[in-house]
């Protein structure tokens, strides 16, 4: 039985909040009007995944209101092996689309939110860590826009334990933001990141 749970699944909460600074597509006669929601995966956006029954495809509301500067508020609860916290290119991808009355989706960027995001540092379970990420473009290079989410793991049984005890400028250090641009199109991932102060954002 223990072997059992061993292998349930950890949970990991994403609220995607907003974006800013989308960059609009070719301009069509029936609407000019960007129509953007999210797409979350744990599949990279340049790998087919037709026909993998083990990837789960989450998506957002569509923000009909329009505009470059989009909110979502949408939460999401994404069911992971323990083995995506040992795996260095582990990674929730994270797709932004424009949806067309006409056309279908047109992709306007995406991100990687790799695993050491998420658990990186000392914190506790419950702890909500708010992200921001440039987008890129579909070939892999810099786009256009930042996608701001938040990320929180609900248990960390099967998690490496990042042990030691949390001090005040540590806790303090929960409130920061973690700046991501990804690197490559196949699987890498930034080796650092930007840390700035998001205090003033919700979920």
């Amino acid at each position: 039985m223990s072997h059992k749970n061993h292998h349930q699944p950890l949970i990991i909460e994403i609220t995607v909040i907003s974006a800013q600074g989308l960059k609009k597509k070719t301009s069509s006669i029936f609407s000019n009007k960007i129509r953007p929601f999210v797409e979350l995966t744990t599949v990279p956006p340049y790998k087919p995944i037709n026909g993998d029954n083990a990837c789960q495809v989450y998506n957002s509301t569509v923000y009909d209101e329009g505009g470059v500067n989009p909110t979502w508020g949408d939460k999401f609860r994404i069911p992971v092996d323990p083995t995506f916290f040992t795996n260095k290119f582990a990674s929730i991808y994270l797709q932004i689309y424009t949806k067309r009355l006409m056309a279908g989706q047109v992709q306007l960027g995406w991100c990687q939110i790799p695993s050491s995001d998420i658990i990186g540092g000392y914190h506790p379970v419950g702890t909500v860590r708010y992200l921001s990420y440039r987008l890129r473009a579909k070939d892999g290079y810099r786009g256009h826009g930042v996608v701001n989410v938040a990320v929180k793991l609900e248990s960390q049984k099967g998690v490496p334990d990042s042990s030691g005890p949390t001090s005040a400028s540590q806790e303090k250090a929960f409130q920061t933001t973690a700046l991501g641009i990804p690197v490559t199109l196949f699987g890498d991932y930034p080796t650092h990141h930007q840390h700035v102060s998001w205090t003033t954002i919700g979920c």
